[in-house]
């Protein structure tokens, strides 16, 4: 299923869903953040994606990362609840999504970085090279806020 992602644009059409999903920043032992380069817009993401019915918001951010990945995390803390509500994503199935992400910070404790169904690249980037990476706006408020120590994030 493709989307297209608008962001503080007036043109984006009107949201008609609003559902929780959760984001795992994970940092390794030499402080490279993980992304994972998105199949569906090809830009760079944490990994991340919608609860689940039974699952708590940081169970289903541990099981994006492992499934977009290949990475098992563990969390070692909570970065902010990001819900602008002009960050829409709108879905070829018709879906219109406001952004509604919990984002945990994480370590890796296992596996290796592998492609998967929804990400074509998958690696550790230091953060002295970000800037060389296309990352949607609203991962790099998340990355950056991590990286200057600015949380927890409650918007």
């Amino acid at each position: 299923m493709g989307r297209t992602e608008y962001y503080n644009d007036p043109a984006a059409p009107k949201a008609n869903t609003l559902i929780p999903a959760s984001n795992l920043l994970v940092v390794d032992d030499n402080g490279a953040i993980l992304l994972q380069r998105r199949r569906d817009t090809g830009q760079w993401a944490l990994p991340g994606g919608a609860q689940d019915i039974g699952e708590s918001a940081a169970q289903c951010a541990v099981r994006e990362c492992l499934e977009e990945t290949g990475i098992v995390a563990a969390i070692t803390g909570f970065l902010g609840v990001y819900t602008n509500p002009c960050h829409i994503v709108e879905y070829t199935d018709g879906e219109i999504r406001q952004q509604y992400e919990n984002t945990y910070i994480g370590r890796p404790v296992a596996g290796n970085p592998t492609i998967s169904d929804e990400a074509d690249g998958v690696q550790f980037v230091s953060p002295d090279d970000l800037a060389q990476y296309d990352i949607h706006p609203s991962m790099q408020q998340q990355i950056g806020d991590y990286l200057a120590g600015s949380y927890p994030y409650l918007g």
